[in-house]
């Protein structure tokens, strides 16, 4: 039997080099002992022995879907997770479609610490409260996970030209204007201590404060409790919720006061507001899908599919869900439905690169059947729920016009269910002021059985996204003249 000890808990090259010695020495996975680094170590425990040229030898090949994945698990707190990732990477030899077999045990469990680690890391991006001290920001974060390494080239993203130090139980980070630096971890008692900013904190949170949001958020599980542990305004939340009842009827009973009309506007309104205006740009809403909880979905996906193309497009092509491929790739429209949509758009002459594409819901929705994930339609909740992501794209791209593709686009952009044949061929009106053309899904004309009638509703399908290319060109031809359509 081998005994392995890494020297770091979360080290992926560490663990491929000494992965890579086990297969070179044709080690199987029930023969290997992986020890968890943050345990304390046994003395009396043999030294391993890896060969010495393990970097020059080469070894089998994987999928590089398994390499994505298996970098995020390392981090999650399991100390199953080498041994686990060893197992796949021994499997992975003999037959590299395992990857795809979401059915499989293994297969299953690297995804789930994949995605539980991906969560924590967003959960991090998005809770993390920095306040001033001695001159440069620091902040306290207690994640679940050894995510600090994978997450703080962020913070250096997004503040490059501001000293700061994250502080957490297992390690640190810092950066200086330059470099990224990591250090030992620390107690929370023994941390920089906070300041009047958490206090700002505090009285931001107090003023938005909405009970209704609270009953709603608690009742579908969209507001984990959790990560409120790092943020310094949860010290309110308790006295806040305690006497959430009475706000709440004082809301009610001034809301009876008021004019129908400004009722019935605040009514259009969801409950999402607060959280959309913390969202401040596409590239902050794409980071912020992946720690999407709003419907059920997300527990089993890979992860979320966010809209791909310009961010300033005139035209926005709107689908279902993402299918299989899309889930694995993290791209819309990449799998078979999207070489059709690519197809018909090169046909048209219509430049993809140009428009931006979308889908109503962003998880995929499947039933696994042997090594397959066979396609589900999403419901109509989860449709509903997923509008906050399609709304946000809606805004920050402010498409002049939008390409319904299918019955659950159409439901997700006009907020109610409607056949694709009623609405096909007429010219329609958001209420944002864009148009909205609406026309089959890609993958219908994929599962169409009379390949003679596949081929006149291909012939209508392309006649539809001529429809869009004359839009395009009209737009192009306005913006030359100088029109109105230029403003």
């Amino acid at each position: 039997m081998r005994r392995v000890r890494l020297n770091s808990v979360n080290d992926f090259d560490e663990w491929r080099a000494a992965s890579r010695g086990l297969l070179l020495g044709g080690t199987r996975p029930d023969e290997v002992t992986w020890d968890d680094p943050s345990a304390p170590a046994d003395l009396f425990a043999e030294p391993e022995d890896r060969p010495a040229d393990v970097a020059q030898r080469a070894v089998g090949v994987v999928p590089p879907r398994f390499i994505e994945l298996a970098r995020a698990a390392i981090c999650h707190r399991e100390a199953i997770r080498f041994g686990l990732c060893y197992r796949l990477l021994f499997r992975l030899q003999k037959d590299r479609e395992l990857i795809e077999a979401r059915s499989d045990p293994d297969i299953s469990k690297l995804y789930r610490l994949a995605g539980e680690v991906r969560r924590d890391s967003q959960t991090m991006k998005a809770s993390l409260r920095f306040h001033e001290e001695e001159g440069r920001f620091v902040a306290w974060f207690e994640p679940d996970h050894y995510v600090v390494e994978r997450t703080a080239p962020f913070f250096a993203r997004q503040f490059a030209s501001t000293p700061w130090a994250i502080f957490t139980p297992y390690r640190s980070a810092a950066w200086d204007g330059e470099r990224l630096l990591f250090g030992d971890g620390t107690r929370r008692e023994d941390a920089p201590r906070a300041d009047a900013m958490d206090d700002a904190w505090r009285g931001y949170f107090g003023t938005i404060f909405n009970p209704a949001r609270l009953k709603i958020a608690m009742t579908a599980s969209e507001m984990p409790v959790e990560p409120w542990r790092n943020l310094p305004e949860a010290s309110f939340i308790p006295s806040l919720s305690r006497g959430a009842k009475q706000t709440e009827a004082e809301m009610v009973t001034r809301a009876a006061g008021e004019p129908a009309t400004r009722h019935k506007r605040a009514s259009a309104r969801t409950m999402d507001a607060d959280e959309a205006a913390a969202i401040t740009s596409l590239a902050e809403a794409r980071a912020a899908v992946q720690g999407c909880t709003r419907c059920p979905l997300y527990q089993h996906a890979t992860q979320a599919v966010f809209g791909e193309g310009p961010a300033t497009a005139e035209v926005m092509f709107v689908g279902e869900q993402p299918g299989d491929q899309e889930d694995l790739s993290g791209k819309p429209f990449v799998g078979p439905a999207g070489q059709v949509l690519d197809t018909a758009l090169e046909k048209v002459g219509i430049d993809r690169s140009r428009v931006y594409v979308t889908n109503s819901v962003k998880h995929f929705k499947f039933e696994p059947r042997g090594k397959k994930r066979i396609h589900q339609k999403p419901n109509a909740g989860e449709i509903q729920a997923c509008r906050f992501w399609i709304n946000l794209e809606r805004e920050f791209v402010r498409p002049k016009l939008i390409v319904a593709l299918g019955a659950t686009a159409v439901q997700s952009l006009m907020g109610k269910a409607a056949s694709v044949t009623s609405l096909r061929g007429r010219k329609l009106e958001l209420e944002d002021g864009a148009s909205l053309l609406v026309t089959v899904h890609p993958s219908y004309l994929l599962r169409m059985p009379d390949r003679a009638k596949a081929a006149e509703e291909l012939k209508r399908f392309e006649a539809d996204l001529r429809a869009v290319k004359a839009f395009i060109d009209r737009r192009g031809d306005e913006v030359r003249r100088g029109g109105p359509l230029a403003a």
